[in-house]
């Protein structure tokens, strides 16, 4: 029976892996997850879409304003504009993810 029970990845667990595999230390392994994802911000922000190669596309999207409503309430309030980000997979990742 499959575990259905949500699982968080955290950035020391994938420090803890790097330093586990690689035999570096765990401050160097929290420092280049920390590089990782400034690259990864600076990119996005800059371009506006960032391809990671065999792994998937990041890409900025941006809302309008809304009108929404809290469904407790019914009370309606301004959502603001913003920026948002999706994630679309590469086939790659998704052959691997269903083990084909």
């Amino acid at each position: 029976m499959q575990n259905n029970k949500r699982y968080n990845l955290k950035r020391k667990d994938i420090s803890n892996e790097i330093h586990s595999k690689y035999g570096i230390s765990i401050s160097y392994a929290d420092k280049f997850i920390e590089d990782t994802f400034k690259v990864i911000i600076y990119g996005l922000k800059k371009y506006n879409t960032l391809k990671i190669k065999n792994f998937g596309t990041f890409k900025v999207i941006s809302k309008k304003k809304r009108i929404g409503r809290n469904p407790k309430t019914k009370k309606t309030y301004e959502i603001t504009e913003r920026k948002s980000l999706s994630f679309k997979t590469s086939n790659l990742l998704k052959k691997k993810i269903n083990n084909e």
